[in-house]
């Protein structure tokens, strides 16, 4: 586990974490460690699927590939086959 110290924290905000901890029932320290980890799950949860994709295989040169021309036209699909 690490330690993280926080210098010149705004006095209202820190009142505003004290009641924010008693409200759920913490310390201040345990309530800014929820918050940061609320926080930075958010960021990484937030991004959508195909930016997931694209990082994934982002350093692979997929970019690079030549897409061949098509030579057919889209055909409608027939239910009735």
């Amino acid at each position: 586990m690490s330690t993280l110290t926080v210098r010149k924290l705004d006095d209202d905000l820190k009142a505003r974490l004290r009641v924010r901890a008693a409200q759920h029932g913490r310390s201040m320290e345990a309530e800014a460690r929820e918050i940061l980890r609320e926080s930075l799950a958010d960021e990484r949860q937030g991004r959508g699927l195909g930016t997931w994709i694209h990082e994934r295989f982002a350093g692979l040169g997929l970019d690079e590939l030549e897409i061949p021309p098509r030579t057919e036209l889209t055909r409608p699909v027939d239910f009735d086959e």
